[in-house]
This record gives C-alpha cells, sequence and structure tokens, in this order.
C-alpha cells in the first residue's frame, strides 16, 4: 500500500488527532506533487494559462505561487 494511500486512510480515522496530522500530511504531498507537476509542464513550453486552466485556477494564482521557482 503506498503512502498516499495510508494517508487517506488516515484522514478518515475517527481520532480527530490522527486525521488531522494525515490531512496535514496529505496537503505537504499535494503541494509537492503540483510543484514537480507544473516544473514539468513549464519545461516542455506549457503556458501559465494552459497549467492554470488544468489546475481549475487563474493564471495570475498560478503565476504567483510558482512563477518564482
Amino acid at each position: 500500500m503506498s503512502e498516499a494511500t495510508k494517508l487517506a486512510e488516515r484522514a478518515g480515522d475517527q481520532d480527530p488527532r490522527i486525521g488531522l496530522r494525515a490531512v496535514a500530511a496529505l496537503r505537504r504531498l499535494l503541494e509537492q506533487l503540483e510543484a514537480v507537476q507544473v516544473r514539468s509542464a513549464r519545461m516542455k513550453g506549457w503556458s501559465w494559462q494552459e497549467i492554470a486552466a488544468e489546475l481549475g485556477v487563474s493564471r495570475q494564482a498560478v503565476h504567483k505561487k510558482h512563477g518564482r521557482r
């Protein structure tokens, strides 16, 4: 079982301490994955607008978040 799957299961735990810790860990993992994919898209010549459309956010939001990296 992957770490992400384990975290997703823990996020539904009845103990809020366990669930909230899992949610926080999933949030960190998601941020890392997004950064990797945005870098990949930019290296392949994607525009900020194309990336934003796939993420469901504005061009300005994605550029502000990832543009300085």
